[in-house]
């Protein structure tokens, strides 16, 4: 007989109704503990609420609560010990739990899903599963911030150019760049703790999705979880799962921004460019060239971006269809929501410990930032503030960076006489300006590339972290 003729017995948990068993390939199909019981904690502790408030209201005695109680706190050391056998049979990780309690305590483990359903239940999991998992990654992103802030202040005055299209546009500071990506992740930092306050809702007490005729006191059960307030909605609590939608796009554009460090960093490694460092440990060699030194994290974490990315479409096409309230498709919420979350804590976990460990290569930037006519802005800005139009500026420099192309001469390395061919404007304090130095220097404003100012940002940097 073929696996998906085989027959089971029928789930003791919701059997009363059917007349036959299972199939054993459908049993396997529809099951989620595979995957669902990393939420064992999150469950155990929403039945313990659950089952607190039952007591209060005078479903379960002071005894039934107690036994329930410590059983809970033994299936989770059981599940904790390696001691717990998932069974498929049991399809998830509310029933599991709910089965291995009334075989250590007896018929009181029944009485615990009083008032309450497996809808209800897996959405107040996965909110404090959620919930749990922001708290986290909103602690990496500070951990790679003050990595970013220590190599910002580091290399405050370490010239490098600045690009537009990638072709050299105004030189600029490696710790103006590193804050740079610092404002990014501000910004994901802010989006997540955002999202955590429409996560933080309590569904318990939706129950399948009309509510309960037991007169369970909802207020309670979200206080001793530590939501904000219970949901408004029965039908809306156990069938939306906006809220995970949500955090996969607070996630996708985190990973946009670690995939385009990742890129710079990727191009900034090549010999072509030879900017940084990156330690050994971050890095792989080749199976054929020796002298390959690939920087491996960085290219990771940039294909990791397209995965969460495709996760995200993956729960919009989930619900985009479907109506209310809960339906089974919703089971296939989770896979892609914990992916998302494993590798948003690995990537920011990579980045955090790599980051603060770079090695700039002062001189190859400096080199690359001399070459470009890097500071052809300057000159014009020089040219205005001598009273030429700006257009006319423009002009004069666009023709001096053409007769620097044909000799080969950047515009710092032409001498006085080179440079007044193109307008008797210019004399002998045009070097101020077109010198690296003097280029990032005049930049001394809020959000300028001034040595100074990226010092002055990486202090008001370390004061919002400090007020998290």
């Amino acid at each position: 007989m073929s696996e998906s003729n085989n027959q089971k017995s029928t789930n003791s948990q919701w059997g009363g109704r059917f007349s036959e068993a299972v199939d054993t390939f459908v049993e396997k199909f529809t099951a989620s503990i595979e995957f669902d019981q990393r939420m064992y904690r999150q469950d155990i502790a929403g039945s313990i609420a659950h089952a607190t408030m039952l007591e209060k209201v005078g479903v379960l005695t002071s005894d039934e609560l107690n036994q329930i109680i410590n059983g809970l706190q033994e299936v989770q050391q059981d599940i904790e010990n390696g001691n717990m056998e998932w069974s498929i049979a049991l399809e998830d990780v509310h029933m599991n739990i709910e089965a291995r309690l009334t075989d250590k305590i007896g018929i009181t483990g029944k009485k615990l899903h009083t008032g309450r359903s497996r809808n209800d239940q897996v959405a107040t999991d996965i909110r404090l599963y959620v919930r749990d998992e922001i708290d986290f990654i909103c602690e990496e992103i500070t951990r790679l911030q003050e990595g970013l802030l220590m190599l910002a202040e580091r290399e405050a005055a370490t010239i490098m150019p600045g690009f537009t299209h990638l072709q050299t546009a105004q030189p600029v500071t490696f710790g103006h760049h590193m804050m740079a990506w610092f404002e990014m992740l501000s910004r994901d930092f802010e989006r997540f703790q955002d999202c955590r306050k429409r996560v933080n809702r309590s569904p318990l007490g939706a129950a399948a999705l009309a509510g309960t005729t037991y007169p369970i006191d909802r207020a309670m059960t979200a206080k001793l979880l530590g939501f904000d307030a219970p949901t408004e909605n029965s039908l809306d609590s156990v069938s939306d799962r906006d809220f995970a939608i949500e955090l996969c796009a607070a996630s996708s554009l985190l990973m946009t921004h670690l995939s385009r460090a990742s890129e710079e960093l990727i191009l900034w490694t090549s010999a072509q460019f030879n900017f940084i460092d990156l330690p050994d440990r971050f890095c792989t060699g080749s199976s054929i060239m020796p002298q390959k030194k690939n920087p491996d994290v960085p290219e990771l974490v940039r294909g990791k971006a397209g995965r969460v990315t495709g996760h995200l479409m993956s729960l919009l096409m989930l619900m985009k269809a479907q109506p209310l309230a809960y339906n089974k498709d919703n089971q296939e919420d989770k896979e892609p929501l914990f992916d998302v979350i494993d590798n948003v804590k690995g990537c920011l976990r990579a980045y955090a410990d790599m980051i603060p460990a770079i090695q700039v290569k002062e001189a190859s930037m400096r080199e690359a930032a001399r070459r470009g006519f890097s500071t052809a802005t300057d000159l014009a800005d020089y040219l205005v503030r001598k009273g030429m139009p700006f257009r006319d500026a423009h002009e004069v420099v666009g023709k001096s960076v053409g007769y620097g192309i044909d000799q080969d001469k950047d515009l710092s390395d032409m001498n006085l006489e080179e440079l007044q061919q193109f307008s008797d404007m210019i004399s002998e304090d045009v070097f101020d300006v077109l010198t690296l130095e003097g280029s990032v220097n005049a930049r001394d404003h809020i959000g300028g590339t001034a040595p100074k100012q990226v010092i002055a940002a990486v202090a008001r940097g370390k004061q919002r972290l400090a007020e998290r």
